[in-house]
């Protein structure tokens, strides 16, 4: 019988040394399938996930249903209070059955420490945030332009309208 020689040459993949870990992080947090955290957006759709992002699924003592507690913003919760049985069946078609018996919703501020710290940058840019300005473009090169390598002159290039641009919109 003829061995099979692997391919990877002692090596793991990373997906099964940290697969683990995350189990076991998300289920301290009552998460017990990592599925609603990493699909939050393909679950929820882009205007749910766009304002809210799970935060605890939390089981009662009788372990009768769940509760899914979604962290937004103080402006977005009513929103999201009129939408809780749709976000409940979305959430309970992931588990396959009705795990989430509740929908609590969270409120916070868009800055605070570490737990209440709401990113919601989902939103697409729009076009005069991608295009800079041509006077910007124009000195950014002027600045660059003793730099005698190609490759480097674009890349300060870059970095220089970059800077630029984000001086002039907080301005």
């Amino acid at each position: 019988m003829v061995q099979r020689r692997t391919s990877t040459k002692g090596f793991k993949r990373t997906a099964t040394l940290l697969g683990n870990r995350i189990r076991t992080a998300s289920e301290s947090r009552g998460f017990a399938q990592s599925r609603l955290l990493t699909n939050w957006a393909e679950i929820a759709g882009p205007d749910i996930s766009s304002i809210a992002r799970p935060v605890e699924v939390s089981y009662a003592r009788g372990g009768m249903g769940a509760t899914l507690t979604l962290l937004t913003t103080g402006a977005q919760a009513p929103m999201l209070e009129m939408q809780k049985e749709q976000i409940r069946a979305k959430v309970n078609s992931v588990y396959g059955y009705n795990a989430i018996a509740r929908v609590r919703i969270t409120q916070t501020a868009t800055t605070g420490f570490a737990e209440g710290q709401v990113d919601f940058t989902h939103r697409p840019k729009s076009v005069s945030e991608m295009v800079p300005d041509a006077g910007i473009v124009k000195r950014a090169a002027e600045t660059t332009q003793a730099v005698g390598d190609e490759g480097l002159r674009a890349a300060l290039e870059r970095l220089g309208t970059n800077v630029m641009k984000q001086k002039n919109t907080q301005t």
